[in-house]
């Protein structure tokens, strides 16, 4: 199983960290280890000082394939779930003004915290409402309308590069509002009304 994860995906977002708009999708992985399941906490990291939450729409691959058109990528996943894509700002930036990749910033252990699966039949894909609560306070609000690239695009697009296999999952990219947490903060996601994730930072 692999975690491929979706860069620059919301104009906003873009915006906000005065990034250029891609031409293409920016696409990055994580490994396994960074997963975080069952509401368990997430520990504040040692070596940052500046994490970052980016919560994501995520969609779990149901079948293996590679090449694949986008007419034919629904065929390829039943359920998406929300997740956060942990960041540490800091190390990026330095990394970045080196021309460096970003493994340490954006897989590090537990950096992605994820909630339980559900059908997609059970929302409208395209206009798809999302949110994050920090402390009871919305800090990130999404709609996947917004996307550059839709969940079949990007499906397509990975698959030209990467085999998808049964469970790999795709973070599809971020909205704007994304800023750090601290110690002692509580985590809230929905995908529409409904609760998906709800932990602690440590």
């Amino acid at each position: 199983m692999k975690i491929i994860a979706v860069g620059r995906n919301y104009v906003e977002h873009i915006e906000e960290l005065k990034n250029d708009v891609p031409t293409s999708p920016v696409i990055f992985t994580k490994p396994d280890s960074a997963i975080l399941l069952n509401n368990d906490p997430f520990f504040y990291p040692p070596f940052s000082n500046s994490i970052h939450h980016e919560v994501e729409v995520v969609v779990k691959i149901k079948k293996a394939g590679k090449n694949i058109q986008e007419k034919f990528a629904h065929k390829y996943y039943d359920e998406i779930g929300l997740g956060i894509d942990f960041t540490a700002r800091d190390i990026q930036s330095e990394l970045k003004q080196k021309g460096l990749p970003w493994d340490l910033a954006k897989g590090f252990n537990g950096s992605a915290p994820l909630s339980k699966f559900v059908s997609k039949e059970k929302y409208k894909l395209g206009d798809l409402n999302f949110n994050l609560e920090v402390n009871g306070e919305n800090r990130q609000i999404g709609n996947t309308a917004k996307m550059i690239y839709s969940f079949d695009y990007i499906i397509s697009f990975v698959s030209q590069y990467f085999t998808l296999k049964i469970g790999d999952l795709i973070f599809t990219g971020t909205p704007a509002g994304v800023s750090e947490v601290k110690i002692g903060d509580n985590l809230k996601g929905y995908l529409e009304k409904d609760l998906m994730f709800d932990f602690n930072v440590k």
